[in-house]
């Protein structure tokens, strides 16, 4: 790709936050625009508060959509307004329609907190930790209508310590994903990297983390 290539980024909590940042610094790219979950009350007060990449977003000023759900119609026609080359994705926290998937001409390319196949869905880092992986990592993989089911472009690993938590996994692993994408977005866009389908085997799920997973046993 000759031009710098056009991306609208789609994220919204701090580790989305820390890939934009990444993703701006490497200069590997002009951002057009960025989606974001709309803003949600916070707090005891439930203050009306604009998510991470939303600030993040203003900062650099950005023209920032917040549709309620992806697949509004209007939302989908200002995005092809943006004429994305490519749309990178990291925890939005919705699934995307297959027409938003078919509006950039190289796809959608979602950034993972895991080591695909192992734990597709919702809460990769906190299972990896719990379940007491040697190893976590982020995969940057090309988006298909299944759940973390596409092709990966690239991956980096990290190793997971007994000192280890969520929270510093989860730090970790923002940097490494704006890491992988400023290192491999533009080889992708050039199609020197091909996106690989991920093994059959291995398949994992990492489901919502909920209050019950939370409740200590104090006679263990």
């Amino acid at each position: 790709m000759a031009h710098s290539p056009r991306i609208v980024f789609m994220g919204t909590p701090d580790l989305a936050a820390t890939v934009l940042s990444r993703l701006v610094a490497g200069g590997v790219g002009e951002v057009v625009g960025v989606v974001v979950q709309p803003d949600r009350p916070v707090g005891r007060h439930l203050e009306l508060t604009p998510p991470p990449v939303k600030v993040e977003a203003l900062k650099h000023g950005f023209p920032v959509l917040q549709p309620l759900k992806a697949r509004e119609p209007e939302f989908l026609e200002k995005l092809r307004g943006w004429a994305p080359d490519v749309v990178l994705v990291a925890a939005y926290g919705q699934i995307l329609p297959q027409s938003l998937l078919d509006v950039p001409p190289h796809g959608c390319l979602n950034v993972h907190t895991s080591l695909l196949p192992r734990w597709r869905g919702a809460a990769p880092i906190q299972w990896a930790i719990a379940d007491g992986d040697a190893e976590s990592g982020v995969c940057l993989m090309r988006m298909e209508a299944g759940l973390d089911t596409g092709p990966v472009v690239a991956t980096l690993r990290t190793p997971i310590s007994d000192q280890d938590t969520g929270r510093t996994l989860h730090d970790r692993l923002a940097i490494l994903g704006g890491q992988v994408v400023v290192e491999n977005l533009r080889r992708y866009l050039s199609g020197e990297l091909k996106p690989e389908p991920q093994p059959v085997e291995g398949v994992t799920y990492a489901r919502k983390i909920t209050r019950e997973d939370g409740r200590l046993d104090w006679t263990m």
